[in-house]
């Protein structure tokens, strides 16, 4: 779900009550972000931790689309 020319890869995506949520993955550093896009315009943007309030990484793969 993504272009590997594009640095974020979007490996999670929810709509509801005109908001959307996304999971957005560094392709160079493989930190995960939480997006949350609102209807009226609005967005924001953090790093999605883990239970030990550290950010959460996934593995870098050369394989992705």
């Amino acid at each position: 779900m993504g272009r590997r020319d594009h640095r974020f890869l979007i490996t999670y995506r929810q709509n509801s009550f005109g908001e959307e949520i996304r999971i957005l993955v560094d392709r160079e550093t493989g930190v995960n972000y939480l997006m949350q896009i609102l209807s009226n315009g609005g967005s924001g943007i953090t790093p999605l931790l883990g239970r030990d309030g550290k950010p959460i990484i996934s593995p870098i793969s050369g394989e992705e689309n």
